[in-house]
């Protein structure tokens, strides 16, 4: 109650305040309450009741505020505010719909006038504890604001920020772990025109990595108050509440554009990740569509190998899931996948409903099955199945979950079924290469052979340093060993054993290759290799190979002329 009371406090005050001040020096600010479990560490705090809180603040219009369901049902009739129902939101990286009520400013007339101080909670024990969009003795601050700056405009800039108030005195603004702003990329162009295009590069770079899981990203528009100032990251970051910040720049001359980019981290003012794009621009849009995706991508994986190393005296599920995600970023292995299983399983003990917790063990468990990496592939499907029914019932419209599902699915061999879970993904997530990658492979084993190599080269060009790109090369390989273009599967086959050794089906094609282009004596040593990285009885024969291989029809005639042909050349016997 009093979170709530302090919240109509404050806006009654700001509203009071605004009416004497000139246009331009108003201050307007939407706050968000919820009532849910918070994790603290000594410097920072989170959790889905942070989240929420945070969620409702964007919902409540200037000067309005937002409370959660819970936090209605514990004020109800013991404060005399008229709150409306919104009914159910479905709010950015929140698994289950949220139940919302709206306090509207205009609201603030029927109150009788008070300037009764707001009682100070006592601290509380256990994990619960109230979050709320207001500045509260030991509650946790929340806050939109506007400046108006001209009488028509009532928004130019936004922040949110979230601040644990232990004492009176003020503490610094703490970040959230995910958290960036896309500073304008600087023309360098000697043509100022040119400025659209670098304009362009920040929206789209703002617009994707918005899409990224548990990502804050600070809008367009308080991003651009900065453009053409220079740049103190550690201000700017305290000044957004962020924790990273992406600053670039833009040089076209005639055909050729040159992109540079640099993510920084604010809070200690170092560069954590750099990278420069030379292209021709024969298509504007799409040169500007492929570097704004490869850049999304590589920020993605350097937020989460920095989040990952931050030290956590008590990690919660997202550190769990962080590191895990790290680890996934190296090259596939039994212990690699072993490892991340176990983070999952720890993120899950602390918090069984987490949606991506779900979805990734999940997805890791059918990868580890498509692999071949799996000492246990029906227990693993069968747990993958049982936690994807449980995210799919509380989060239907998320790519990790269809991303999940359809890997599942691929493992069970079911690729008709699984097409549309990737194309869903990829209707979300234009960014997603591994959606691309699995939707290749379930075009192939439908019998849509002519789509699969333009779907690779899509993944590749999105994702072309990931540590397991050797699985691209392989089915671009695979597909020219299978219509009789030996002499362009090899080097691809030879790059994909080059960039992932460890996985064994890549040798065996390149035996087969190595076989039909008349070179036994190779084709012998890479059935060997597969063979001993796969365990004893693998690869014993064509007739036990053909179990696992095809997909539909149509394709078995293509795999008996080749792949089988070459493994008879290789010395794999018939039976």
């Amino acid at each position: 109650m009093d979170a709530v009371r302090c919240g109509v406090e404050m806006q009654r005050g700001v509203a009071d305040r605004n009416a004497a001040a000139p246009a331009d020096k108003r201050i307007t600010f939407r706050v968000g309450i919820n009532l849910g479990d918070v994790i603290a560490e000594e410097h920072d705090i989170f959790g889905d009741g942070v989240n929420v809180a945070a969620r409702l603040e964007a919902l409540a219009e200037p000067g309005g505020i937002c409370v959660s369901g819970v936090v209605r049902d514990q004020v109800r009739d013991r404060l005399d505010y008229n709150f409306e129902d919104l009914g159910e939101q479905q709010v950015k990286n929140i698994a289950r719909p949220v139940r919302v009520y709206a306090w509207r400013p205009e609201a603030a007339a029927d109150l009788p006038a008070s300037h009764a101080p707001i009682a100070s909670p006592g601290r509380r024990s256990g994990a619960i504890a109230v979050v709320a969009g207001v500045a509260s003795i030991g509650l946790v601050i929340a806050v939109g604001a506007w400046w108006g700056w001209a009488p028509m405009r009532t928004a130019s800039t936004r922040s949110a920020t979230a601040v644990a108030a232990a004492t009176p005195n003020t503490r610094p603004l703490i970040a959230p772990r995910r958290s960036i702003a896309v500073l304008p990329f600087a023309n360098r162009s000697d043509d100022p025109r040119q400025q659209y295009f670098a304009d362009g590069i920040t929206d789209d770079l703002t617009t994707d990595l918005s899409r990224l899981s548990n990502m804050l990203v600070i809008s367009r528009d308080s991003a651009f108050t900065y453009k053409d100032k220079p740049v103190n990251a550690k201000d700017i970051g305290r000044e957004l509440g962020v924790r990273y910040l992406l600053e670039g720049s833009v040089q076209r001359s005639g055909d050729q554009v040159r992109i540079n980019a640099q993510l920084v981290d604010a809070e200690a003012d170092t560069h954590l990740w750099a990278e420069r794009f030379d292209r021709e621009l024969s298509d504007l849009f799409a040169v500007q569509d492929e570097i704004t995706s490869r850049i999304a991508r590589a920020l993605d994986i350097a937020l989460i190998t920095a989040a990952a190393a931050r030290p956590a005296d008590h990690p919660d599920a997202l550190d769990y899931i962080f590191r895990a995600r790290a680890l996934g970023f190296k090259p596939n292995s039994r212990s690699i996948f072993a490892e991340m299983i176990a983070l999952y399983e720890r993120a899950l003990a602390l918090d069984p409903r987490s949606v991506e917790g779900q979805s990734r063990l999940a997805e890791v468990l059918a990868r580890r099955a498509l692999d071949g990496m799996s000492d246990s592939r029906t227990a693993d499907l069968a747990r993958a199945e049982e936690l994807i029914g449980e995210a799919l019932a509380a989060s239907p419209n998320s790519p990790l979950v269809h991303f999940a599902k359809g890997e599942i699915l691929r493992a069970q061999g079911r690729f008709s079924e699984a097409i549309p879970e990737f194309e869903t993904v990829l209707a979300i997530d234009r960014n997603s290469s591994w959606a691309l990658f699995a939707l290749a492979h379930c075009k192939l084993s439908t019998g849509l052979i002519e789509q699969v190599i333009p779907l690779v080269e899509r993944a590749i060009r999105l994702n072309p340093r990931d540590p397991n790109i050797g699985l691209m090369y392989y089915r671009i390989g695979e597909i020219d060993l299978l219509q009789s273009r030996v002499d362009e599967a090899i080097p691809w086959l030879e790059k994909a054993r080059s960039a992932n050794p460890e996985y064994s089906f890549i040798h065996v094609f390149l035996a087969a290759a190595y076989g039909l282009n008349g070179e036994p004596e190779r084709a012998v040593a890479e059935l060997a290799e597969a063979r001993r990285l796969q365990g004893e009885g693998s690869y014993s024969s064509i007739a036990r190979l053909r179990k696992g291989f095809f997909g539909v029809s149509q394709n078995h005639a293509l795999f008996e002329a080749t792949f089988f042909a070459g493994l008879r050349k290789a010395g794999m016997p018939e039976e």
